[in-house]
């Protein structure tokens, strides 16, 4: 099947991802998305109340800019860039409509799981909740996320992040073979 929409090519889009990690690596700076939380939360004045949030956070706001980037990234991509959503492989279609996911190739998100309507339910909301938690446990449980871990710290052969990596794989896996079934 074709895809609709045109990818950069790993020519591309990998040298700039060694470029940017290699200009991190020079100032000393450690990429990674789920420190943000712990910036924004800082700025907010919890340290007043939980010393894990007791930090100069100013010394991370270059990181915010990080995410004010994926932002704008991901908007300029969806409305500018991505004319259709991704068309994925039949059999993947098949099994999601086994599921109750008839919205597949339609959207970049289903709508049976990311949409107001599925949110207001006590499903929905119960498996964002259970979700947020479980993702916000493991990011601080492993030291960091999954960009953190599999771009920065790989880049920097750091042996927890390799373990980090193979059970963020290895969970993904579980979830969307055992639990993903159970839950729809």
């Amino acid at each position: 099947m074709d895809l609709i929409y045109n990818t950069w090519p790993w020519y591309v889009s990998g040298p700039l991802i060694a470029l940017i990690m290699f200009l991190l690596l020079k100032l000393g700076k450690k990429f990674g998305m789920s420190s943000n939380l712990r910036t924004m939360c800082s700025m907010a004045g919890a340290g007043k109340y939980v010393d894990f949030f007791k930090f100069d956070w100013k010394a991370n706001k270059w990181n915010l800019y990080v995410v004010l980037g994926v932002i704008t990234g991901g908007y300029i991509a969806l409305q500018f860039l991505s004319p259709n959503a991704p068309q994925i492989n039949q059999d993947v279609v098949v099994q999601l409509q086994e599921l109750g996911i008839n919205s597949a190739n339609t959207s970049f998100l289903p709508s049976e799981i990311f949409s107001l309507e599925s949110l207001m339910t006590i499903k929905g909301f119960s498996i964002l909740l259970l979700g947020g938690f479980l993702v916000g446990f493991g990011a601080r449980y492993s030291g960091g996320c999954t960009s953190g871990h599999a771009i920065s710290g790989l880049s920097n052969l750091q042996i927890p992040s390799l373990i980090a990596v193979i059970g963020f794989f290895v969970g993904g896996l579980v979830m969307i073979h055992f639990l993903f079934p159970l839950i729809f």
